[in-house]
């Protein structure tokens, strides 16, 4: 290779040199490197810090990539179990790292004296409304944002309140043994103000939704959306930027709920996860 060429290839786990057209030349990189934490259980996540821009696998699988800051998150579900690989590329290098996602004992609740439509809905109009929603609703739960906004963490979304139901727990409704439940339960008095648990950007706002009430969802950066439901009164639109402790909403009884509370849950590209374990966490500031 003749010098003065565009790239000089330095070999084997270094990067292109090529000559900056604003002046020096773009200095050479080292091995890649890969820094993670967070809660390692099932309905957990693992925080990421590692290149700008790396590509991030998670079992063999390209789920996300980092951001420019070189963050990324990965979220558990609640059936994750075992060894997980996690793997970042960048500049034609890689780096892994396995990590076991420990079991989690949930409890089973019991809820009576629901409206029977909302708990198993026969009315084919009914059934049409739910499936036009469904469909509102994955739109709004397909939202990447380009942003690392869930970098410093999380805050409960409302100052007082008593938990009424654990995130996890095996539902029975009026009887019927039904899906996990996606949520913390945190019930307060009608009209509470609900807040922004961080920075992000609402992708779905909607009041008459047949099971969740009026319900926001916001993603806080690469699909790790959060969602308040049975709202009675919706304070944000989608499209728009919210900051921590912004007023999106207020606590109410819409949908299927007997009380005023607000269900707060949390998905990462389909994977539901606990939000309580977000409470405090901060990705990782440097590189080990």
């Amino acid at each position: 290779m003749i010098a003065g060429r565009r790239a000089l290839l330095l070999g084997v786990g270094a990067t292109l040199v090529t000559p900056d057209l604003l002046g020096g030349p773009v200095q050479a990189q080292g091995p890649l490197q890969m820094t993670l934490n967070g809660a390692w259980r099932q309905g957990g996540f693992a925080y990421g810090r590692t290149a700008p821009r790396a590509l991030i696998f998670v079992d063999g699988e390209a789920l996300t990539t980092a951001s420019i800051n070189g963050l990324f998150v990965i979220g558990f579900d609640r059936d994750a179990a075992g060894d997980v690989v996690i793997e970042a590329r960048a500049n034609g290098q890689s780096v892994r790292r396995a990590i076991t996602v420990a079991p989690h004992a949930f409890p089973s609740t019991s809820i009576n004296g629901l409206p029977p439509s909302t708990v198993d809905p026969t009315d084919p109009a009914l059934l049409a409304l739910i499936r036009e929603q469904v469909a509102l609703k994955t739109e709004g739960f397909a939202s990447r944002v380009d942003s690392d906004d869930f970098k410093n963490g999380f805050v409960w979304p409302l100052e007082t309140y008593r938990i009424t139901s654990q995130w996890g727990s095996q539902r029975v409704l009026n009887g019927t043994p039904a899906r996990p439940h996606y949520g913390v339960d945190m019930a307060a008095p009608t009209g509470t103000v609900i807040r922004a648990p961080a920075d992000g950007k609402v992708s779905f706002s909607r009041s008459g939704m047949h099971f969740e009430g009026g319900m926001t969802l916001i993603d806080h950066g690469q699909g790790l959306i959060t969602c308040y439901l049975h709202q009675s009164r919706l304070d944000v639109t989608a499209g728009q930027s919210v900051k921590r402790g912004d007023a999106i909403g207020r606590i109410g009884m819409t949908g299927r709920a007997t009380g005023p509370h607000l269900c707060w849950r949390m998905k990462w590209r389909d994977r539901n996860m606990d939000p309580s374990l977000m409470v405090g966490a901060r990705a990782p500031e440097r590189l080990a």
